[in-house]
């Protein structure tokens, strides 16, 4: 069954990388993904501007950086140091107008190839219910520690009975037994949801961190608290960074993360341990301004990459 399709505007790949549909036979080292399409609450949210997000990241690819030779300050060097790391784009997820609920099964499918491949995945959203068919897909990766950039919360139950939309990620990844702790960094304004939400949070165990404490106490702080030479996956929601630097969002808020504290959080995980995959999601490009949420969440991409690779992470025996 064919998951994914090329995309059909602009840039066809992310940061020039190949095009590999076939996730059967892939060969890759990394792959980025896009899933644009999550659950929706209402019918006019089918298609939210969130959808166009993967399009418009891979439009921005010459902007986030302007070619992969180059030397890049952010990461020491150029982006694959000279290494024969092998990236593809893996298309975008199809989905099905009569079913639509098929793209998610879809989208954790394709995961599930990625892995298989050895490589690691990299997703470019859609809304925030992007991360849980991917958090599913990663069952054999376990136990992952869930690191989360957001302004929210996002432990809904669920919102019209739909249990698997964008505010209830994090719920549905605590349910999950591959899913450990679970850091969400970034919280901030009414980002705590109402008084269940955050109490579920806090009965689980999760370690709620606001934008201010981040500010106050520094990302050092943060990444003491988590625990060394474990596996992580990063889900970057870009209203958790400031709207200065991600102004392309449907809830843009002061206050936010900066760029300098993400890229240090991005740095640390590696050094910390394994990073197994990472995801942007929730930016609305016709919202957007000189394509700068863009370019911040292609930043973080780029710097999560050119430290894994200079980790050692895509090293091949002799």
């Amino acid at each position: 069954m064919k998951l994914t399709t090329p995309s059909k505007i602009g840039h066809q790949t992310f940061l020039y990388s190949e095009l590999a549909t076939d996730l059967d036979n892939l060969k890759a080292d990394i792959a980025f993904l896009g899933i644009p399409f999550g659950s929706a609450y209402t019918y006019p949210e089918i298609v939210n501007d969130q959808t166009t997000m993967p399009v418009a990241m891979r439009a921005a690819t010459d902007r986030i950086t302007r070619s992969i030779e180059r030397y890049d300050f952010d990461v020491g060097g150029p982006l694959y140091d000279n290494r024969p790391i092998r990236a593809v784009d893996c298309g975008d997820v199809i989905a099905d107008r009569n079913d639509l609920g098929a793209h998610l099964k879809k989208a954790e499918a394709a995961i599930r190839k990625i892995r298989a491949a050895g490589a690691m995945p990299f997703v470019l959203g859609g809304d925030h219910a992007i991360p849980i068919p991917v958090l599913r897909g990663l069952d054999g990766d376990g136990p992952i520690t869930l690191i989360q950039i957001d302004q929210h919360l996002d432990w809904r139950d669920h919102i019209n009975g739909v249990t698997d939309g964008l505010s209830s990620p994090i719920r549905r990844a605590s349910e999950m037994d591959h899913i450990g702790e679970i850091f969400q960094i970034g919280l901030r304004a009414t980002g705590s949801g109402r008084a269940e939400e955050f109490e579920a949070a806090t009965a689980y165990g999760a370690h709620l961190i606001s934008a201010y404490e981040v500010h106050d106490h520094g990302m050092d702080a943060v990444l003491a608290r988590i625990p060394d030479n474990g596996r992580y996956y990063l889900t970057v929601d870009l209203d958790g960074m400031d709207a200065s630097i991600a102004p392309g969002v449907a809830a843009p808020c002061p206050g936010g993360i900066t760029f300098t504290e993400a890229r240090k959080l991005i740095h640390g995980l590696v050094r910390k341990g394994r990073v197994v995959g990472m995801d942007v999601v929730e930016i609305t490009p016709r919202s957007d301004v000189n394509q700068i949420t863009c370019i911040t969440a292609g930043r973080l991409i780029v710097n999560m990459i050119g430290a894994a690779v200079r980790a050692g992470y895509f090293d091949r025996a002799s």
